[in-house]
């Protein structure tokens, strides 16, 4: 069996724990990174999911928004969470994962990258500008960190989430109708390519899948049809430490969840890799 990892931007794990539920005994993942669990960390729903097969959990949440978890089948050690911008707002959590006998373990982040609001100019839009300024904390991080293969820098990496950008035409429904739409900018794409190469990351998808073939993983709410209007962006990644490029095996998205109720506009992302080769 392959190591199954998913990331998912729940909008809401406690309104969502039938659809959670569900998903984990259909897909089988071995590890869940959610995003906006929206919940405050006593109040996460631990023992319940606990039930369902995922005893180990990391979990920074803050009341009402945001909010990450990593919830895994495996244990989790090093757990540790990111601040940006100043603000400690339920955005950025990694800890370790043991794959057990001597293999090294591997380092796994979830992130939830601001959403940037409406009018794609930092000069007048102060949600936009602290998106931009979020994305370039990240990369000045990560090129401080370096990359795996320098001295002292530990396991190989994963960095998944709801990125809130959509890079290439092909992650979008119309490249031309969206450009000057936040989540597609000529700005985000370029603040988004520089925390890539800042952390010598692979996009694991885009490895998998040409870059020309449409992909999404997101669909708005206000579509009442979403499926066969299809107008959904890539907003969900998974990107992985070069090293780890040998061992990727396939993706999916599993889409049957946009229309659970209640649903999420979000559907995980499944990366699925050859064990052994970790």
């Amino acid at each position: 069996m392959p190591l199954r990892l998913a990331t998912w931007n729940v909008n809401s794990v406690r309104r969502r724990m039938d659809g959670l539920k569900a998903f984990a005994e259909e897909a089988r993942p071995d590890i869940i990174c959610l995003q906006e669990t929206k919940v405050i960390d006593d109040l996460f729903p631990a023992i319940d999911i606990a039930a369902f097969g995922y005893p180990h959990q990391a979990v920074y949440g803050i009341k009402g928004y945001n909010g990450v978890a990593i919830l895994s089948k495996l244990p989790l050690t090093d757990i540790e969470t990111g601040s940006w911008c100043g603000r400690h707002d339920g955005r950025h959590i990694f800890a370790r994962i043991k794959l057990g006998g001597n293999r090294p373990p591997l380092e796994i982040h979830s992130l939830y990258v601001p959403a940037g609001g409406d009018k794609p100019d930092p000069l007048t839009n102060p949600k936009f500008a602290h998106k931009l300024e979020f994305l370039t904390e990240l990369t000045h991080w990560w090129a401080a960190r370096g990359p795996v293969d320098a001295p002292g820098n530990g396991p190989s990496r994963i960095l998944c989430g709801d990125f809130n950008v959509a890079p290439l035409p092909a992650d979008v429904w119309s490249h031309e109708r969206l450009k000057n739409i936040i989540t597609h900018t000529e700005i985000e794409i370029a603040h988004l390519e520089a925390l890539r190469r800042a952390g010598d990351w692979l996009d694991a998808i885009r490895h998998l899948l040409p870059d020309d073939q449409q992909l999404f993983t997101w669909w708005s709410y206000r579509a009442r049809e979403w499926e066969e209007a299809n107008k959904g962006r890539r907003l969900d990644h998974i990107w992985v430490s070069s090293d780890l490029q040998p061992a990727l095996l396939g993706m999916s998205v599993f889409r049957q969840t946009r229309d659970w109720n209640p649903p999420s506009d979000h559907v995980p992302l499944i990366l699925d890799f050859n064990e052994m080769l970790l």
